[in-house]
């Protein structure tokens, strides 16, 4: 079974920017690219936990704040030589809405 949950008006969201989402004791980082892609990422970096959600967004990669790891948004994937992953999301916006997908 697949749910779409509400997150935020797109426009919410900053650009380079992102926002938690918080449910089913998830914490969700919600990421929009300068293009306005928008991606859902677990808000946990692989490497030492640390909040993705306050790193800074370039491309379509996330450099964590605590140590800099550069984590791809498009498959959670560190960037090598980094190993480790976190879990991704999917994600749409309809009507100027975002929405992540939680199976």
């Amino acid at each position: 079974m697949t749910d779409w949950i509400k997150v935020a008006p797109l426009n919410d969201i900053p650009k380079l920017g992102a926002r938690v989402v918080r449910t089913g004791g998830r914490e969700i980082g919600v990421f929009r690219t300068e293009d306005d892609r928008v991606f859902a990422l677990n808000n946990a970096c692989p490497h030492k936990a640390g909040p993705l959600s306050q790193g800074i967004i370039y491309g379509d990669k996330v450099a964590c704040p605590l140590h800099s790891w550069k984590i791809s948004l498009v498959d959670g994937k560190a960037e090598e030589p980094d190993v480790g992953e976190t879990a991704c999301y999917a994600t749409k916006v309809e009507d100027g809405t975002v929405y992540i997908e939680l199976k």
